[in-house]
């Protein structure tokens, strides 16, 4: 049977890579800050907003944890890594806390 031939997945091995994955991400995320100020870049949102006149009435409604992906007060370099590892973190907690009880018992019930 086709479930029979099914390769098994080593949730450890997984984890492992996913982890290493997104902690190398985090980990060169200052390195992409620096390149968009290097090359000019802004959000493509923002030139939207300024295009329409949006930007005039603007309204935060919901304080953010992290506003514009940096702390205020601290290099921005180091901002964008702080930030990057509470987001990356935020994201696994929760995917973790999700997948719980998608994962089987070992031991009948």
């Amino acid at each position: 049977m086709l479930a029979d031939r099914s390769p098994t997945i080593d949730s450890r091995r997984l984890l492992r890579r996913g982890t290493a994955v997104v902690g190398g991400l985090v980990v060169l995320s200052p390195a992409f800050a620096w390149g968009a100020q290097q090359v000019n870049y802004t959000e493509p949102l923002e030139h939207a907003a300024a295009t329409t006149g949006a930007t005039a009435h603007a309204v935060r409604t919901l304080p953010s944890l992290l506003p514009d992906y940096g702390i205020a007060g601290v290099d921005p370099y180091v901002g964008t890594l702080v930030s990057g590892l509470v987001g990356a973190t935020l994201v696994l907690v929760i995917g973790w806390l999700a997948g719980r009880p998608l994962i089987p018992d070992s031991e009948p019930r």
